[in-house]
């Protein structure tokens, strides 16, 4: 097939604008990243006295240097338990990401130590939560580098004591799926953070700074009125000659990563993977540099989403099914990086011909065992009574069936609106795909605020004039703009991935890199075989 022919020209003023804006955006979210790691860092003296290493450098240290790495929910807990802006932290006093260790693709969740100590938060259980989820569902060893106080008491909800018991349970599965769960235990951690270690396969841990216990000192002297020291109550040393919690003792963190990157060595893991050689392929014809001019900021103003696809996909060279029906859905056949894959993305709100479009091209996928990338730019399902005339329920309904049931892994971008039932039939949140990322200047939700007003609007007169009532202009107007800023707080995207409802918001420039990072794990967890038994691994 020929190349696409882009025509954007990146000299028109259209996307200068675009691009100023969208670059506006990647430099929030910057700072908003180095916020997490900023505040962190102000706590490096009292870890350099401990000579420990920040939780930063620890990730540093146990990943294989110069390798990948793609962080993970890295805007969980923004304005949930600080709704300032201007000062709340994201992350959730966790920093994850898959990642490699002596070559081996992990799961690495390291306890953010510096802020408030690494105390648990109701958003760091559903990042955590999250977290394994995907390491079940890639088949990713599991690393924990911990030192946590436990539940933060100040912030502490019935809520987050009950999810919170789903950390451990979920670690017992991946135990017992066959998948390694490790912990490095670090620093103080106590409660909660006791059984992290309590809950892993392999436990190594540091002298003198590494704790484990359910009460530390303080609170065993308030409790039962019992003096120890923390050393005797839950050392590192302790637990590796009493207990038998520690596999293997450390001298200091860098020799505790040492020996964690040796353990992950010797698991046998890549022999029992034998991943498939991929095709040769060409980098994009188009930079993918260009793409924030090409977006407008505003969702309400279209653009051409073959303009995207043909800066991540290899050599600009792709195949459209059905071009000429259903034309607001766009259904592509390309590669990236040489692997195989299907494209969903949106020219419009999606119509009764896009909608059967979008259901066969995803059994054809299904059947041909390639994956599929959904890119949401879509407000909805059309309406109006020529669509509901022509089958608009029943044909939607076949797209979010198929969504549903198809078992080849999905991947899922909001890189614009993607409002309504249009979310649900581009493989949103609800549907479980196996990644999903957002740009920064997506919104998502049941419809845009102007859009609620307006219908908040026509049922209000609708109803005062069945009842013979005279409308009061300027109190609606008031109601008007109070529905238009909850709408559209909700919807923006920061807001949306403080509450842990995508994987965290990347790069628009980065997101081929990204796409081909999350393909390969998924294209390797399906042909990765585990040895699982019945109630994982029990500590003896």
């Amino acid at each position: 097939m020929p190349q696409f022919q882009s025509k954007i020209n990146p000299q028109s003023k259209q996307f200068s604008q675009n691009h100023a804006a969208m670059m506006n955006l990647i430099e929030k979210t910057e700072i908003l990243v180095q916020r997490a790691k900023d505040t962190s860092d102000k706590k490096r003296s009292r870890f350099e006295e401990r000579g420990q290493l920040t939780p930063s450098n620890r990730l540093t240290a146990l990943l294989d240097p110069n390798s990948e790495f793609v962080e993970l929910y890295n805007m969980a807990n923004y304005l949930v338990d600080d709704p300032n802006p201007e000062t709340s932290i994201p992350g959730g006093n966790i920093i994850t990401g898959i990642g490699f260790v002596s070559g081996v693709r992990c799961l690495i969740m390291v306890d953010n130590s510096g802020i408030s100590a690494g105390a648990i938060t109701g958003k760091t259980v559903d990042k955590a939560l999250g977290c394994i989820d995907v390491a079940m569902k890639q088949k990713l060893p599991f690393i924990h580098l911990v030192e946590s106080a436990g539940v933060n008491l100040l912030n502490y909800t019935v809520d987050l004591w009950a999810q919170g018991g789903g950390i451990y349970y979920g670690k017992a599965k991946l135990s017992a799926a066959g998948i390694p769960v490790i912990a490095v235990l670090h620093g103080l951690s106590t409660a909660g953070g006791a059984y992290q270690p309590g809950m892993s396969d392999y436990v190594v841990g540091v002298k003198n700074n590494g704790m484990a216990a359910l009460a530390g000192p303080a609170l065993l002297k308030a409790a039962t009125g019992e003096d120890t020291d923390k050393e005797e109550l839950g050392g590192s040393q302790m637990h590796s000659v009493i207990t038998g919690l520690v596999e293997y003792l450390a001298d200091d963190d860098s020799h505790a990563l040492k020996i964690t990157r040796n353990l992950v060595s010797r698991l046998n893991w890549k022999t029992r993977c034998n991943f498939p050689k991929r095709k040769n392929f060409r980098e994009p014809a188009y930079s993918i540099n260009e793409i924030p001019g090409i977006v407008p900021e505003d969702f309400m103003r279209g653009y051409d989403i073959k303009e995207v696809i043909a800066r991540i996909t290899d050599n600009s060279d792709f195949m459209e099914i059905k071009p000429e029906y259903g034309l607001t859905m766009i259904c592509i056949q390309a590669e990236i990086e040489g692997y195989s894959v299907g494209i969903l993305g949106n020219n419009g709100p999606i119509d009764t011909n896009g909608a059967t479009k979008a259901a066969h091209f995803i059994q054809l996928c299904d059947q041909a065992d390639i994956p599929l990338i959904f890119l949401n730019n879509v407000t909805g399902y059309m309406v109006g009574k020529k669509y509901e005339q022509d089958g608009m329920i029943k044909h939607g309904a076949k797209m979010i069936q198929a969504v549903s049931n198809a078992r080849i892994p999905k991947i899922t971008l909001y890189i614009g609106a993607s409002f309504g039932a249009g979310n649900y039939g581009m493989c949103g949140y609800a549907y479980k795909p196996d990644f999903l990322f957002s740009w920064p200047n997506a919104k998502i939700g049941v419809m845009g605020g102007k859009q609620a007003a307006s219908t908040m609007r026509t049922v209000m007169t609708a109803s005062a004039k069945r009842k013979g009532q005279e409308i009061d202009d300027e109190k609606m107007h008031e109601q008007e703009k109070q529905i238009i800023k909850l709408y559209d707080e909700q919807s923006d995207i920061y807001y949306v991935s403080g509450r842990v409802l995508d994987q965290g918001i990347i790069d628009p420039r980065d997101t081929r890199k990204v796409l081909a990072f999350v393909l390969k794990t998924c294209l390797e967890a399906k042909i990765r075989i585990l040895k699982p038994n019945s109630f994982g691994i029990a500590r003896m």
